[in-house]
């Protein structure tokens, strides 16, 4: 199957990818990996980009939806994959769709930004080893000390309060649009993304089995 996964940051999309991709056998396609690997091994569309970003520019969307399709005629997306951070806004969506790539389903994980916030903001990171943890979800033995080599726990710049609500409104404004664009063209599949892991990859897997029939 051939997949977007969408959903506010934190929703859960990088955990049920890895989940989706273990069950179903396809690869998840990072916009962030392929445009590392194409500047790496210097082909014409990774060079197209490292002058945009050499230049402190944006890279434009008709080269990263250029990227993605070479990545996307490689062997082992022949039966499938997951894209991951793209498309992000309609402009994407509607280039993707230019390019001749097709989406079977949109999978939309849908989570209150209450939760979010909780989830997010809850987050804690080892200075030194760089440990996980979450205050309500798996704290430390200690206050905000490692239980693994007794470092400093510190809240990422990301996790921050006033920068997840940034985040959030950047996700509202720009790339929310996107479940009603995949809705349209009947290709969306609205899952509850609260709850345990288990439960919601279960939501996940039902609905796409009753896609692909």
């Amino acid at each position: 199957m051939k997949l977007i996964l969408l959903g506010a940051p934190g929703a859960g999309k990088g955990t049920q990818a890895e989940v989706i991709c273990d069950k179903l056998g396809i690869p998840a396609v990072s916009t962030g990996n392929i445009l590392r690997a194409a500047i790496k091994n210097e082909t014409e569309m990774g060079l197209k980009a490292k002058s945009f970003i050499d230049s402190g520019a944006l890279v434009p969307d008709s080269v990263i939806i250029s990227i993605i399709k070479e990545r996307l005629a490689e062997e082992d997306c022949q039966k499938g994959f997951i894209l991951d951070g793209v498309p992000r806004t309609l402009a994407q969506a509607e280039a993707l769709e230019e390019m001749g790539v097709e989406i079977d389903c949109a999978v939309d994980i849908e989570v209150s930004d209450e939760v979010i916030m909780q989830r997010l903001s809850g987050r804690r990171v080892c200075s030194a080893c760089g440990a996980s943890y979450h205050t309500l979800y798996k704290p430390s033995q200690q206050p905000e000390v490692c239980d693994r080599c007794g470092g400093k726990l510190i809240i990422r710049k990301d996790d921050e309060p006033a920068t997840i609500q940034e985040r959030l409104k950047t996700y509202h404004q720009l790339t929310e649009p996107l479940i009603e664009f995949y809705r349209q063209r009947g290709k969306l599949l609205e899952v509850d993304g609260q709850g345990e892991v288990a439960d919601i990859t279960a939501k996940v897997m039902a609905g796409l089995e009753a896609v692909s029939k």
